[in-house]
């Protein structure tokens, strides 16, 4: 009886030990596992008055498969979280959600949003129509003092989200008062972003 206590107690030990080493993994494991850091467009307006930086906005709906496709191809890439995350405020906006914004002395909402229709389509929030996107995804990147600097619409790879983050976040395409002036820099442009 003795033995089999001792043996009961060895095998218990073994059991913590074990568990603990899972949890400790696990524990480790997200700790190195980085998401872009999304506020909402109020939160991002904020913060560009304390700290000024350029903002990025997803502007996405819930229907959308392409938006979808972004944010389990794109949005998880190493290289372009931690570049968004350094460089920009980031803002994930549902272009067809009921999320109040308060924007250039404005108060935008969805006066039409209706909740059963909250998985599917619904009406355009005036904050989408106010910045003029009309397709899904776009892209919106806002300058230091919250001007929109251009829309990007459609999926795009993070490689080909990367020129468009370097070429807004240092001014670049203030250097490019012509069509081929940019397509010069597009022809030349080598993505850094791991595939």
């Amino acid at each position: 009886m003795v033995l089999y206590l001792l043996t009961l107690n060895h095998r218990t030990k073994q059991m913590k030990t074990y568990i603990l080493a899972v949890v400790l993994l696990l524990g480790t494991t997200s700790l190195f596992a980085q998401s872009i850091n999304w506020v909402s467009m109020d939160e991002a307006l904020a913060l560009q008055q304390k700290a000024p930086k350029k903002i990025l906005i997803d502007m996405y709906t819930s229907w959308c498969g392409p938006c979808k496709m972004l944010d389990r191809n794109t949005f998880t890439n190493k290289d372009l979280i931690a570049y968004v995350n350094t460089h920009y405020y980031a803002v994930k906006f549902n272009a067809e959600g009921n999320e109040v914004v308060n924007f250039k002395d404005q108060k935008f909402t969805n006066p039409n949003y209706k909740p059963e229709n909250a998985k599917r389509r619904n009406s355009a929030h005036q904050f989408s129509l106010y910045i003029g996107v009309r397709a899904y995804p776009t892209m919106l990147f806002l300058g230091l003092d919250a001007e929109l600097i251009a829309p990007i619409p459609g999926y795009q790879t993070a490689q080909q989200l990367e020129l468009y983050l370097k070429l807004f976040k240092d001014d670049t395409y203030k250097q490019m008062s012509t069509q081929e002036a940019f397509n010069s820099y597009y022809r030349a442009f080598v993505p850094s972003f791991a595939p």
